[in-house]
């Protein structure tokens, strides 16, 4: 299988996030991407490629143009601002508030922002764009003939929407390749998320559209981050209308239950036919994850790897989640491992 990914990731690892209360040593971490290449290497079953330069004309399809212009710029910004740690938002236009973007970065942050664990760093610009790279990248080789690639993507992007960062994400990776299988010709796509957390910047970016078919299986948002959209009234708008799918899940889902969340999705996909699909990999929904509450063993990552390889289309994973660090290369693999095997 082909494999792209970037060493230029390690260029974004903020001093910590708040979670709890509590100052702490970053979940979304640089061991996360290791873990992964090393297990590939272990199985032998990968071939590594680098990714071809950044192409923001694409990125540009799915985000605003202010948005990326502020990620380009933030962290000078914050420099030139005379502050010294990591760049965190400290406020929010929340409701009843003018929803003007300011023009001094802190107030551009709480602007562009979703939440506050997720920091700028002087790294994060760069590796934010390797990243989303990685995934355009493998999105031409599936375009060009193969049938499936990964894409190891880090930082992640599905909660990156199309002026807001937040969720360890800040550009949307799946969705900037899902935009550039149609560049390339495609009539429809169709983005799969499986990551424990709603996909919400993907919802927001395809929402109002019919060329891209969105569904995602994922915790509660009643109990479970994002809290504020992934709920199964969501249904998409204007010409999406329709083909906008949730399925939230209870904590302490097991796979079977979750897995007829997939079937039900599968179902969606097959009668949308699709020319390529985009599935967003996150781990996240293993027991032992410490932000998540599903209770996946290890061997269902192989299970489901093998039916998303049933659907018999080309098919591009672009790594999300998945912060029980020891296991995540394990679980990871074991995903394609049961797609490349099904095949």
């Amino acid at each position: 299988m082909k494999v792209v990914c970037s060493d230029s990731h390690i260029k974004h690892f903020p001093n910590g996030e708040l979670s709890g209360g509590l100052l702490v040593r970053p979940f979304e971490c640089p061991e996360r991407w290791e873990f992964i290449v090393d297990e590939l290497r272990r199985r032998e079953m990968s071939d590594f490629i680098g990714p071809k330069p950044f192409d923001q004309q694409s990125a540009l399809a799915v985000h605003s143009n202010d948005f990326v212009r502020f990620l380009e710029t933030a962290w000078s910004e914050w420099e030139l601002a005379g502050f010294e740690g990591d760049a965190i938002p400290t406020v929010f236009p929340a409701r009843r508030m003018q929803q003007r973007v300011p023009e001094h970065i802190d107030g551009k942050l709480g602007y562009f922002a979703m939440a506050i664990e997720t920091a700028i760093t002087k790294g994060t610009w760069e590796a934010a764009c390797s990243s989303a790279a990685c995934a355009q990248t493998a999105q031409k080789l599936i375009t060009a003939g193969e049938p499936v690639a990964f894409s190891l993507c880090r930082p992640p992007g599905h909660h990156a929407g199309i002026d807001l960062y937040g969720g360890y994400c800040f550009l949307n990776n799946a969705a900037i390749a899902a935009q550039g299988f149609l560049d390339d010709g495609a009539q429809r796509v169709a983005v799969l998320d499986v990551d424990f957390h709603h996909g919400n910047g993907t919802q927001d970016i395809f929402y109002r559209r019919n060329d891209v078919l969105f569904l995602s299986l994922h915790g509660d948002p009643v109990h479970a981050f994002p809290h504020f959209l992934g709920y199964t009234d969501e249904k998409g708008a204007d010409q999406g209308r329709g083909y906008n799918f949730n399925y939230p899940m209870a904590p302490g889902t097991p796979y079977s239950q979750w897995y007829v969340g997939l079937q039900e999705a599968f179902t969606q996909i097959q009668q949308y036919k699709p020319d390529a699909i985009v599935v967003s990999l996150g781990v996240d929904t293993f027991k032992e994850d410490p932000i998540s509450f599903f209770k996946l063993e290890s061997e269902d990552f192989t299970h489901f790897g093998a039916q998303i390889a049933k659907l018999g289309l080309p098919t591009l994973f672009v790594m999300e989640g998945g912060y029980a660090v020891a296991q995540i290369g394990v679980n990871t693999v074991n995903v394609l491992e049961g797609f490349q095997k099904q095949k």
